[in-house]
């Protein structure tokens, strides 16, 4: 079996979606047979789970993890084992030994040092130089209430990965889509936008059912599609509920119940999160995504391929 380590100068790199090199270890019997590096280049988060794929990976094991990293390598069938530190070889042995622990989708929120308006910027977890907003290519919808599903692949510049095969994979497609919960409610729609949308398919770029769906439409076809919370925005993460003293959040004096704000994790990454709940001491933030668990269908128009 192959695992992989996020790699920095010996050590688990802390940020999945930004490491430039992987420490690959080829394991038999429970033992280490070979070790080397693979350089990651300028590939991003969701799209890391393709290159990972290709190299057999079955294990990862890495510090900071995003809920979009963590549903692409789990789609991937690899097992993922976060919030690791200290050195590469130390995590492996820990795996093997069994007495490795995850933390899952994880953010240090112990860290968080500043709230910062949701009319400040995208729901992006890129980071400060994601250049997200208008750039993004994920059309007006992201990071709107219930936008489509950009998953910020292509943001910052990161060279794209295809990860999905069909005939649109890897081409700019530009789609009308009309999204509604079950009950009918819609819940974000491009048409009544009056512009389509534009993303690289089979990248990552959009949620994975939307994704599968468009990578081998025809120009002109429409269908309409159900997901399940697994092949949208995933699960919510309990762990991704968490509480820390308003003293050590600069700006949280006016939050409340129901507001939307970004906090600033370890790394600096923008995280975007729902007050939950507060009181006179302390503040309870959601950082699962606000689609999270829910059922989702979409009509989508494929308008052009290029």
């Amino acid at each position: 079996m192959k695992i992989a380590v996020t790699y920095d100068n010996g050590n688990v790199f802390q940020h999945f979606g930004k490491t430039k090199e992987f420490m690959i270890y080829t394991v038999d019997d429970g033992k280490i047979t070979d070790s080397g590096v693979l350089n990651a280049g300028n590939t991003g988060h969701e799209a890391l789970a393709g290159l990972l794929a290709e190299q057999d990976v079955q294990v990862v094991i890495c510090g900071g993890l995003g809920a979009g990293a963590d549903a692409a390598l789990k789609e991937a069938g690899i097992e993922v084992f976060s919030g690791v530190s200290g050195t590469t070889e130390d995590a492996v042995s820990a795996y093997l030994n069994g007495t490795i622990t995850s933390a899952g989708i994880n953010c240090d929120h112990h860290d968080h040092r500043e709230a910062a308006s949701e009319e400040t910027g995208s729901n992006c977890d890129c980071g400060d130089d994601c250049g997200c907003g208008d750039d993004c290519g994920c059309g007006d919808g992201c990071g709107s209430e219930g936008g489509c599903g950009c998953g910020c692949g292509g943001c910052g510049g990161h060279e794209l990965r295809v990860i999905l095969e069909g005939k649109n994979a890897g081409k700019n497609c530009s789609v009308h889509y009309h999204g509604t919960f079950n009950d009918g409610t819609v819940f974000d729609s491009s048409y009544e936008r009056g512009k389509p949308i534009d993303f690289i398919c089979g990248t990552g770029m959009m949620i994975s059912g939307f994704d599968k769906a468009v990578v081998d439409m025809e120009v002109g076809d429409i269908v309409n599609i159900h997901l399940s919370p697994e092949e949208a925005y995933g699960m919510p993460d309990p762990r991704a509920i968490f509480t820390i003293d308003l003293d050590q959040l600069e700006g949280s004096g006016e939050l409340k119940a129901g507001d939307h704000v970004y906090l600033s994790n370890a790394m600096g990454q923008p995280v975007p999160v729902t007050v939950k709940a507060r009181d006179e001491k302390t503040i309870t933030f959601d950082a699962n995504h606000e689609m999270a668990g829910k059922e989702l269908n979409f009509k989508i128009e494929l308008v052009s391929v290029m």
